[in-house]
């Protein structure tokens, strides 16, 4: 029908906007493992940057799903694509940037729900971040740049191992990389290859805010000894009163300190403030 055409003619002229960092996965086989690593409970899906709505498509079939979208053209071509899901409350289409979102609302949905996405690679990190800190947010399964995937699931001595990988380990269950994804599943395609990251909160934990800020003054120079980067923090005393009473070696450099011991400075570095 003429809808159709008017639809095809739409699609073609959204190239692609770099603001947006928008790469629109294309491949099939592809969405359809995305589909297959979602957990079965019965939790409501969140998905950010819906794009053209391949990935929803294949989502809405099983779950409900709310959508966040900043791109106005975008949104025009979503609503007339899902116009049966809008209206029959499957598929709930909300116009604002998600970091907007979570400023004003603090959830990005009133119940349980994982986040299932091919994440803007410009603004993936603090997305993933900020899901971290949302507490109805159970799993993450996001489609990031393979490198920023390695980073949320690098372990202690890793190369990769930074504040990142220290966030999620303490705030997960589970995390791993599920697949890659060559730049060609993608149009336009990117420079560099991408990962589906899957992370499984532990929803009795919380992330202290703080907690971010304190680990990235840790490894500020990775490469140096751990004290030293404490000394953008801390007075020299109060540096090796603490190396003392977690019975730290002067020695440590940042990638060499576990998760749940980065976790006992922080709250003894925070009491210490609070005093």
């Amino acid at each position: 029908g003429a809808s159709d055409e008017v639809m095809k003619a739409m699609v073609e002229k959204i190239k692609a906007k770099k603001e947006f960092g928008q790469n629109f996965l294309k491949d099939s086989s592809i969405l359809d493992k995305i589909i297959q690593s979602m957990p079965h409970n019965n939790n409501h899906i969140v998905e950010i940057g819906p794009g053209l709505g391949d990935l929803t498509k294949n989502l809405v079939k099983y779950k409900d799903v709310t959508a966040y979208e900043v791109d106005t053209d975008l949104i025009g071509i979503l609503k007339s694509k899902f116009a049966n899901e809008i209206e029959s409350k499957k598929f709930t289409l909300k116009h604002i940037d998600v970091l907007r979102a979570w400023d004003e609302l603090k959830f990005l949905h009133d119940g349980k729900y994982d986040l299932i996405a091919n994440l803007p690679y410009y603004i993936a990190t603090n997305i993933i971040l900020r899901a971290f800190e949302d507490e109805l947010c159970e799993h993450i399964i996001v489609m990031v740049q393979k490198e920023v995937a390695q980073k949320f699931t690098a372990k202690v001595n890793d190369k990769e191992y930074s504040s990142l990988g220290i966030m999620t380990e303490l705030i997960s269950k589970e995390s791993k990389i599920l697949f890659d994804v060559p730049p060609t599943a993608f149009d336009p395609m990117p420079k560099v290859t991408s990962s589906v990251l899957y992370i499984k909160k532990d929803l009795s934990k919380k992330i202290d805010k703080d907690l971010n800020k304190f680990l990235k003054a840790c490894f500020v120079q990775p490469r140096k000894k751990l004290s030293k980067n404490l000394g953008s923090l801390l007075e020299k005393s109060k540096i090796l009163a603490l190396y003392e009473e977690l019975d730290l070696n002067d020695n440590l450099r940042p990638h060499e300190v576990s998760s749940s011991l980065y976790s006992q400075m922080h709250t003894k570095v925070k009491n210490g403030r609070d005093k």
